[in-house]
């Protein structure tokens, strides 16, 4: 799945060919794109139960936000599979499947899924099944992937307590239970964690730093890199006024409480939450890969219905119309659409004029307001004589 692929989705009146044919239809979309610019292949849509024209102008009005929304659905469920697989771009490549097929492979084997969404339902009622399906997939992964991150969190937190230095790591197994100063009325043992620059300043000036500090009571503990570690002894009263003052003086006071077997419990903690770490990111491993595919799906269908109703709006009724899909690239979507535009301009009737540049213009301001409000605008507003909604798969 490259990610320069870009895809145009056209939908043409079988009007195109002489004889009105489908298939002759499709050949004439081809030679209008040439293989200098791309790829057709059809995009077989159904026909849908059609209500009235201001019921199908509201639904194409409906249509159009409901596919930005299911393709901001899909780039959130990717970047959550490119977090949990840590940018890992061929395994990323290798989970983003619809039905169990690359994208494109599905593109090119489409056909309407009449078990999830009934063809013979009215479209205001698949529009809605679509509306609630593109939420739930939101929904599941935020919901997942808020867990994972959660678990995540919590053992990094704990990995640090083991392998972080001396200002964030557990001190169950580092400081003796003979250094503390327990079950006494009066006097309390801290632990005070100086960086390896500020020893000598710590060891002048802890004794007067509070009241009542016992003298000479600093200990060192241990020592990494960076930070020493000291137990200090002070009367009780007092204790809070001399753990305040050394966080002024950028030292940082351990809260440690020694508990029997204490170590023992951390390390099946540590063991407990990895394995809910594991658990997790294979359930949102599996959902993200799920999720991505159904959240495509949708998609691809929201476009054939956003194209059904076009057409309606656009070339009227009996229906008799060709889609195709033309596969390009972002460098040759414009070449690409300016072939198609000299092709098929002439549909557009009396409604579309051109420029000096061959550009598709609109002459006439009240139909141009009219037809804006249908959705008859091209990319970035021009006017396009035909149906055509280009999006990209990432």
């Amino acid at each position: 799945m490259s990610k320069n692929t870009k895809y145009l989705l056209v939908s043409l009146p079988a009007s195109i060919s002489p004889a009105n044919d489908h298939d002759e239809a499709l050949t004439t979309l081809r030679s209008a794109v040439t293989l200098d610019y791309g790829t057709v292949f059809p995009f077989p849509i159904p026909e849908f139960k059609i209500g009235t024209l201001d019921a199908l102008v509201q639904q194409a009005d409906e249509l159009a936000k409901l596919e930005a929304g299911c393709e901001g659905v899909v780039a959130k469920v990717g970047d959550s599979l490119r977090t949990i697989l840590q940018g890992d771009e061929a395994k990323i490549s290798q989970s983003k499947t619809v039905n169990d097929k690359p994208p494109e492979q599905y593109l090119k084997s489409f056909h309407w899924n009449k078990v999830k969404y009934r063809a013979d339902r009215p479209l205001g009622d698949i529009i809605d099944t679509l509306q609630k399906e593109i939420t739930s997939i939101d929904n599941q992964v935020k919901d997942k992937y808020n867990s994972y991150n959660s678990v995540k969190t919590n053992l990094t937190q704990l990995q640090r307590r083991q392998d972080g230095n001396l200002s964030t790591k557990a001190l169950t197994n580092i400081v003796p239970p003979s250094l503390l100063i327990r079950d006494s009325e009066h006097l309390e043992t801290h632990l005070i964690c100086v960086p390896r620059n500020l020893t000598k300043d710590f060891l002048r000036a802890y004794e007067t730093l509070s009241p009542m500090v016992v003298p000479r009571s600093a200990v060192q503990v241990a020592a990494d890199d960076d930070f020493t570690l000291y137990a200090v002894t002070t009367f009780k009263k007092h204790s809070q006024d001399f753990v305040h003052r050394c966080r002024e003086s950028k030292w940082t006071p351990r809260d440690f409480k020694y508990k029997e077997g204490g170590g023992e419990e951390e390390r099946r903690q540590l063991e407990k939450v990895g394995e809910d770490e594991r658990k997790v990111w294979g359930e949102a491993l599996r959902l993200g890969r799920t999720a991505w595919g159904e959240a495509v799906m949708a998609w691809m269908h929201v476009l054939a219905l956003r194209v059904f109703v076009e057409t309606v709006l656009r070339y009227g009724l009996p229906l008799n119309f060709v889609c195709g899909v033309v596969r390009t690239t972002g460098k040759l979507a414009k070449k690409a659409r300016s072939s198609l535009d000299a092709k098929f301009s002439y549909l557009g009737g009396n409604a579309f004029g051109r420029d000096k540049k061959g550009r598709v213009t609109k002459d006439d301001s009240s139909t141009s307001a009219d037809m804006q409000a249908a959705g008859h605008a091209g990319d970035e507003g021009e006017y396009s004589a035909y149906v055509c909604y280009d999006f990209e798969i990432n």
